[in-house]
């Protein structure tokens, strides 16, 4: 059963009668433990009825590129294949989601949705919901702890929503199981012809094509429970001194999959804590605390993806050392080609360039210096964006905005003062070498593959 305080009814339409229960699938593409799934499921059995799963390529998603897209749909079909065992129609299409939605939700019953945090996102439910001729149940299938239950207003720090989050962790810790429908959709609800063409991308006719698929990390759900069953053998008890450090491999990796909900975030919370011990603690203290803080400012910040979001010291601070000389100044071109004079920043750049994630504590240091580098803090807001949100498998995504927006002290504590930074917490070149074999790291970006031509300047 799912937990009712995941569960959001986005209009007030009469129950209808229908020849399916419609599940669009956008933010949790998995089929274990999907509470959005299990509900339609759930609703569909109630009533007699078969579920139709609908997956829509957007053709303009906010700064999606090849890369993202081939990472995506490299995944649908072991979905596909999952959904057809228990039963469930795929209607696969590209094109505008709502309208897509509208016009299966002619012979819906109801519709069921996950969820998303991003103003995109809500425009589209928002839309939906005053469009469609059914009622419209929205799930979040991809967070730990509802947004509204854990707080109702944009929190400070991690230190404010951290007890929030612990008094009610236990009780949304319950997994969801597997859901399969009693009555079978019938063949005539199939329509995922899409996935057999040749490119299921050519339908894409405005794609961006400049940024290079990764072949480093494996979509798809499969993908995502190898990666996770590798941090539960072998990472995990060591996750919590070893997280930080650039020269080891021991994170996670699921940032990409839990993007995309190819993983529920349930489920690796549950059995990272029913291991235990102090990296289980840390692991979770970032996949339940940080990312759900994450989403708590972007559901509450409207402006969470440019300079005006910060806070107002920050803001403050940093325009008070808006005149004060940069060590360097680098345009967005040297930047995103990995050009500087860092050889830290440069590797941590060409790791996300060539493989669509850059470790965890060097997207710090990276943010940090762009703001270092740039003629004024919105510049460099605006620059951090436009690579996070063009390069990383996970872009696009409130991880990455809080993120960016904690190098300019979102979520952070005012610090004594230094030029350029004013109080915002600085880091230093220096301070990674004396943490951290760096020469180890630059060695191991150093080995990947040769770039493509869009990343040497070939456009």
């Amino acid at each position: 059963m799912v937990h009712p305080a995941r569960i959001r009814a986005l209009n007030r339409t009469s129950p209808v009668n229908g020849d399916y229960v419609l599940y669009w699938m956008q933010s949790s593409q998995r089929v274990a433990h999907n509470q959005a799934l299990q509900l339609a499921v759930s609703e569909a059995n109630a009533r007699g009825l078969p579920v139709v799963v609908v997956l829509v390529l957007v053709p303009d998603y906010v700064g999606a590129n090849e890369r993202h897209y081939r990472f995506m749909v490299a995944g649908w079909p072991a979905l596909r294949q999952a959904l057809n065992e228990r039963a469930i129609a795929l209607v696969c299409r590209s094109g505008d989601p709502v309208a897509i939605v509208r016009e299966l939700a002619q012979r819906a019953a109801l519709v069921v949705a996950d969820c998303g945090y991003l103003r995109h996102h809500r425009a589209w439910y928002s839309l939906l919901a005053q469009q469609l001729p059914c009622p419209l149940l929205q799930v979040e299938a991809n967070i730990v702890v509802p947004l509204a239950v854990a707080s109702d207003k944009e929190e400070y720090a991690a230190r404010t929503l951290r007890p929030k989050l612990q008094r009610r962790l236990p009780e949304f810790l319950t997994l969801a199981g597997d859901a399969w429908p009693r009555y079978t959709a019938p063949a005539t609800l199939h329509d995922s012809a899409l996935l057999d063409t040749p490119d299921p991308l050519q339908s894409l006719a405005g794609l961006d094509r400049s940024v290079s698929p990764v072949s480093q990390h494996q979509a798809g759900e499969a993908a995502a429970r190898q990666r996770l069953e590798a941090l539960l053998e072998h990472k995990l008890a060591h996750y919590a001194e070893a997280r930080n450090d650039p020269a080891l491999d021991s994170l996670s990796h699921l940032s990409p999959y839990l993007h995309l909900g190819q993983l529920s975030p349930v489920e690796v919370a549950h059995r990272a804590l029913a291991i235990g011990g102090p990296g289980a603690d840390a692991f979770v203290e970032e996949l339940v605390v940080r990312r759900e803080l994450a989403i708590n400012y972007c559901a509450h910040n409207p402006a969470y993806d440019t300079y005006a979001g910060l806070p107002a010291w920050a803001q403050r601070t940093l325009a008070e050392h808006a005149l004060d000389p940069r060590p360097r100044l680098y345009d967005r071109h040297t930047l995103e080609q990995a050009r500087t004079a860092d050889p830290y920043w440069n590797a941590a750049q060409r790791e996300m360039l060539l493989t669509g994630k850059m470790h965890g504590y060097m997207r710090m240091y990276w943010g940090k210096k762009v703001l270092e580098w740039s003629a004024t803090p919105a510049e460099a807001f605006t620059t951090l964006v436009y690579l996070n949100d063009r390069y990383e498998l996970d872009g696009r995504d409130p991880n990455g905005y809080a993120g960016i927006a904690w190098c300019f002290g979102k979520h952070d504590r005012p610090w004594p003062s230094r030029p350029v930074l004013g109080s915002v917490r600085t880091m230093s070149a220096s301070g990674l070498a004396r943490k951290f074999d760096m020469a180890a790291y630059v060695t191991r970006v150093g080995a990947l593959e040769t770039p493509p031509a869009v990343l040497t300047g070939q456009r």
